[in-house]
């Protein structure tokens, strides 16, 4: 801090900070294969904050802290992170699994050049250790932000105290996964506004369902419409071909081998060629956006190296 010159100056900004859970104890087991993992799911983590607007500001060790100018999106992109790897961690052994802690406040922070500091960065720091692996906690400043703005539930854990911060702060834990509804309080009188938050009541059903086998008993009805009333057309070709394109978004949004963006690009590629091949006319004009899709592939993949 003796550092900060009259250049400096503040602002309200929404922190992001993150850690592993267990560091020491992974890398005591596997050094090697500890630090590869923690570069992956860094790098997975990073362009999440990217893609909602955030700004990775330092990473040291195993932590990470970064900056959103929207509260709704730094709550959003925690989300996400965190659905991604435990998608990524399902494949490890438990013993293995990188899990992280989360911890999001909303505060006043000092700027100097590309850094930040002050209270609001030290109270996102002892958010995330409140968290649980995999979890995510965040200030109340925050939860007044985006308690009716993202179909999530809340828990109240109580006031956190925080070194040189006069005031408790009161904290919350994220239900990632979960229907949202009113918490449970932890004792009467420390216990704030419940959250207003009734979850619509189509998102538990979208959550259970299963979309490729939803699709796949689509595909068969069109299927056996199409013979039962033939009139010498295979019509259902092409609500076939749309049913197929969901459901490899579907397979694209929730894959861990690759990278997302470019497995939607392989996507939509393989869409242009089948619609090419449904509509053939002695002419492959999918060839000139297929040559549009792999640019855009070839950036985005440059971009990540």
């Amino acid at each position: 801090m003796a550092g900060i010159t009259s250049e400096t100056q503040r602002k309200l900004t929404t922190i992001f900070s993150a850690d592993v859970q267990d560091y020491t104890r992974l890398m005591g087991v596997d050094e090697e294969g500890t630090l590869e993992t923690l570069k992956r799911y860094r790098d997975r983590m990073s362009r999440l904050i990217e893609a909602h607007g955030g700004r990775v500001i330092n990473t040291w060790g195993d932590g990470l802290i970064a900056e959103f100018s929207s509260v709704v999106e730094a709550v959003r992109a925690a989300v996400d992170v965190q659905n991604e790897l435990a998608g990524l961690n399902a494949a490890r052994p438990d013993d293995s699994r990188m899990l992280f802690r989360i911890g999001i406040n909303l505060g006043d922070v000092i700027v100097d050049g590309d850094d930040i500091y002050g209270d609001g960065v030290n109270i996102a720091a002892r958010l995330q250790a409140q968290a649980t692996a995999g979890g995510v906690v965040i200030s109340s400043t925050v939860y007044d932000q985006v308690r009716n703005k993202i179909a999530v539930g809340f828990e109240f854990l109580g006031p956190l105290a925080v070194k040189n911060v006069a005031e408790a702060v009161p904290s919350y834990a994220v239900r990632i996964g979960e229907d949202r509804r009113e918490p449970p309080q932890k004792t009467a009188e420390a216990a704030p506004t419940a959250p207003d938050a009734t979850q619509p009541a189509w998102q538990p059903f979208a959550r259970r369902r299963r979309p490729p086998a939803v699709l796949a008993v689509i595909a068969i009805a069109l299927v056996a419409i199409n013979l039962l009333s033939w009139r010498g057309e295979f019509w259902a070709a092409w609500p076939l071909l749309a049913l197929a394109f969901l459901a490899a978004a579907h397979w694209a949004r929730s894959q861990t081998l690759f990278d997302t963006r470019l497995a939607y690009l392989a996507v939509v590629g393989g869409g242009l060629i089948a619609i090419n091949l449904l509509s053939w006319n002695g002419h492959f004009w999918a060839v000139w956006p297929l040559l549009g899709v792999a640019v855009a592939a070839g950036l985005h993949w440059a971009r990540q190296r």
